[in-house]
């Protein structure tokens, strides 16, 4: 956005807006930077999509800034016929760094919120039997659907807590925030090992079990024990 330092003429084109998440109880806005996703951070999760349930090195992928949004709607995306959901804790950053000890690292965090890692699953699927990068299943336009983000000066560092999403009122997703494979620590930790973490980087945390398809017209009602709720209905 333009300020003292930067005018719309040091611009080729117009710069796009910067990408923002609600602050519960605010009219205040943070910032998102950049968006990590661990992948099958939950044993059972990672057991329905076919994979060893036991602790393997965490990997990551990555959605676009862009994809995350707040207004409580999913448009159904092109190019596709299996769109699945996916409830995941959203850990936001307020500081960053290099190789940051997992003791330290909550003190890295500023909130948490509730979201969705919208998934084509058919495009995801032929890119793993291909051995190629998943961002053309993962990191589509509107992908990330998110609830406000609420400090964690005020509801602390959630490590347990129910995590569910409900279609149409039929549960679909039930876990628990302690059954993460890799806690939240851990996973700024080793993050941190390959990138500099920077302020406004947001990290999305892997689902439970119960992923499953979605159609035009549903309405996911995804709540996390302690940190929030959203409705989220793909038109």
């Amino acid at each position: 956005m333009p300020n003292d330092l930067y005018q719309p003429t040091d611009y080729v084109i117009a710069p796009a807006p910067p990408a923002t998440l609600p602050v519960e109880g605010s009219d205040q806005r943070f910032p998102v930077n950049r968006v990590f996703c661990i992948g099958r951070n939950y044993a059972a999760h990672a057991v329905e999509m076919g994979h060893d349930p036991d602790r393997e090195p965490p990997f990551f992928f990555f959605k676009s800034p862009s994809n995350l949004t707040s207004d409580g709607t999913f448009p159904y995306p092109t190019l596709t016929s299996d769109v699945h959901h996916e409830v995941e804790l959203v850990v936001a950053l307020s500081t960053g760094g290099r190789d940051i000890a997992a003791d330290r690292a909550l003190d890295h965090v500023w909130g948490y919120g509730v979201g969705l890692d919208m998934t084509r699953r058919d495009l995801q699927g032929e890119a793993k039997k291909m051995g190629r990068p998943w961002e053309v299943g993962k990191s589509f336009e509107k992908s990330g659907p998110c609830g406000p983000l609420v400090p964690a000066s005020r509801i602390g560092h959630p490590d347990a807590g129910a995590v569910t999403l409900d279609v149409n009122g039929e549960r679909r997703q039930t876990g628990d925030l302690n059954q993460m494979i890799w806690k939240i620590p851990e996973m700024i930790a080793e993050l941190s090992r390959y990138f500099d973490l920077q302020p406004g980087d947001v990290i999305m945390t892997g689902t439970p079990s119960g992923v499953g398809a979605v159609t035009r017209g549903d309405v996911m009602d995804a709540r996390i024990e302690g940190v929030g709720a959203i409705r989220v209905t793909v038109v």
